[in-house]
């Protein structure tokens, strides 16, 4: 495994052998070959390999004898050569970076200098989700809403999130009932995720540093498509609506849920019987107590019963509770036989 990447030397273009052979170097007035291999704990083969890369590099100097001596130069001129190399390399690829970008901007046409992207095709949406996702390092900020399409559309919580990475979301409290969404968050929220919960969102949202902002071009049919924008006065103003929706959101924590962690043993270590598990199911794929009812032949009356029994066992006062809550002890997924006796 090449271990050059977390290797100090790396920026340099030497790997870690090299940088080895370098430190010891310059510590001795000069060694031979195996010399430098028992110090640095390698063959004299692969010791002769890294000193013939430094001597390229003009940072060791050969001294010829009877039998071959190497020496280092002096670190600070002969770094700083190597270096400034190194930035010339740099700089000659940030030229070919703009070339490319003008034959980019050449072929895709006018995008209003790339303030904004129109992600029309089916398949734009959550391969540009997953980029903007991945290439985030500070801070994602989340209004989730339905109507879902997929689930990358649905709330943020993937493992694209880097970690060390801030994430904020806000769900509708209406609309935040379906197993995807609950399954995110609870993702999403394990990973250190902030979530508030708040009624009569305003659009969905994501915006990644602060920098870019997704979101769809309809708020009723996210399928028509969505919007990257990177215009820094537009994603300003699409920050400011985020921290007005969370300022007057309800915070939401999957262990207390406003009444304290559950103790050890107690009511929610129970699981729900039959019939409570198949509501529970049904609400969280939308449907509504009436719906439900007809499903199960039963009245509205009793399903509101099982619901109320399940907030009982899990310490939850509303219905967004007990189905995050649920889904949180696994009671909504799929099972063999439902738990627990009717």
């Amino acid at each position: 495994m090449d271990g050059s990447a977390g290797s100090p030397w790396a920026v340099t273009g030497l790997d870690p052998l090299a940088g080895r052979v370098l430190e010891h170097l310059v510590a001795v007035p000069s060694a031979d070959v195996t010399e430098v291999a028992a110090a640095v704990g390698v063959s004299p083969a692969e010791a002769g390999r890294a000193l013939r890369h430094l001597s390229d590099s003009a940072l060791v100097l050969r001294i010829d004898g009877t039998t071959p001596r190497w020496a280092a130069g002096p670190p600070r001129s002969s770094l700083s050569a190597l270096l400034a190399r190194r930035r010339a390399e740099l700089a000659r690829v940030e030229g070919i970076v703009e070339r490319l970008h003008e034959v980019y901007e050449a072929v895709s046409g006018p995008r209003a200098a790339h303030l904004v992207e129109v992600l029309e095709r089916a398949d734009e949406v959550p391969a540009r989700y997953g980029q903007l996702l991945k290439g985030s390092s500070v801070e994602i900020l989340h209004l989730a809403k339905p109507p879902y399409v997929t689930a990358t559309q649905a709330p943020v919580g993937e493992s694209g999130v880097a970690p060390g990475v801030r994430l904020r979301s806000v769900y509708e409290t209406d609309g935040f009932t379906d197993a995807v969404s609950l399954e995110t968050a609870l993702r999403g929220t394990g990973q250190g995720g902030e979530l508030r919960l708040a009624s009569g969102l305003p659009v969905k949202l994501v915006v990644f540093d602060r920098a870019a902002a997704l979101l769809p071009v309809r708020g009723d049919r996210p399928a028509a498509g969505s919007l990257v924008v990177h215009s820094p006065a537009l994603v300003v103003a699409l920050v400011a609506l985020f921290e007005s929706v969370w300022e007057r959101a309800e915070p939401v924590s999957l262990t207390s849920l406003h009444g304290g962690a559950a103790p050890k043993g107690g009511l929610t270590t129970v699981e729900p019987d039959r019939r409570t598990w198949e509501i529970l199911h049904m609400m969280a794929t939308g449907m509504k107590d009436e719906a439900i009812a007809r499903v199960l032949k039963v009245s509205r009356r009793t399903v509101q019963k099982h619901v109320s029994d399940a907030g009982a066992l899990l310490g939850a006062r509303t219905r967004f509770q007990i189905a995050l809550l649920a889904a949180e002890r696994g009671w909504l997924k799929e099972h063999d036989a439902a738990p627990g006796p009717l």
